[in-house]
């Protein structure tokens, strides 16, 4: 297929409409977008479309783009992702972006879930019992890929925070989301890798993510290829930002 077909194909297969031609006011830049997007970068490296659709979900509720975020929930559906698959998705920005861009993710999320008839809320996908289980479960997770690297770091705070810091984020980030079920440990790593790329001045993170996503099981192709994925949405400098501040971690 030349270019023009890979993006036809594609958009069909997300959207299930034709890509763009000359409709519109502006159809050249469309048809740059969905050239590039669409028939470039989806056909280049190894993730199938479902998890790219998650990946620009993530991207997206990062960047507080909701009307875009409305048509990729719908394409995330069109393309076989559970309504559950995206909302853990949506769920697990919080503690990076923010709880208020969250839920302008979850209003968006949750409109096409009705307009597809799909009954809300979904099954709950918690595997906690009791809130004091939030620590020691979410250590679980933590342990094997960060190690103590939050509490070492911040031991300087002043007071109660040097444990309360470290332990806000053990209990939040890993008790009350990664905890979860719905997707799986692999997943959620590469998915917070480029959450945390969309952000942008987040590179330390970024990095320490990108290793804690090489622990969980995400080939360093997969991870390379979910930041070049992004590049459409982000804008190349934030991919370059992510690329360069793990050259040594994901170098052939």
């Amino acid at each position: 297929m030349n270019r023009k077909e890979r993006t036809e194909q594609k958009m069909q297969e997300i959207f299930h409409t034709h890509a763009a031609g000359q409709e519109g006011t502006d159809p050249v830049f469309m048809q740059i977008l969905q050239g590039y997007i669409f028939g470039d970068v989806c056909y280049t490296g190894s993730l199938d479309t479902k998890m790219r659709e998650l990946i620009t979900i993530t991207i997206l509720s990062t960047l507080n783009t909701l009307p875009q975020l409305k048509a990729h929930v719908q394409g995330g559906l069109n393309v076989g992702c559970s309504a559950i698959e995206i909302r853990e998705a949506v769920y697990q920005c919080a503690p990076f972006i923010g709880f208020p861009k969250t839920l302008n993710a979850i209003s968006t999320m949750n409109e096409v879930f009705t307009q597809n008839g799909i009954t809300l809320p979904l099954d709950e996908q918690g595997t906690l019992t009791d809130d004091s289980e939030r620590y020691e479960k979410g250590l679980e997770i933590q342990s094997p890929l960060y190690g103590t690297e939050i509490a070492d770091r911040y031991e300087w705070l002043p007071g109660e925070f040097a444990q309360a810091v470290p332990r806000f984020l053990t209990e939040l980030c890993f008790g009350d989301f990664n905890t979860r079920k719905g997707l799986d440990g692999k997943t959620r790593e590469l998915l917070t890798v480029v959450c945390l790329t969309a952000l942008g001045g987040a590179e330390t993170q970024v990095r320490s993510h990108v290793m804690g996503a090489l622990k969980a099981g995400n080939t360093r192709e997969e991870i390379v290829c979910a930041l070049v994925h992004a590049s459409g949405y982000t804008g190349i400098p934030r991919m370059f930002n992510a690329l360069n501040c793990c050259k040594d971690l994901l170098a052939c």
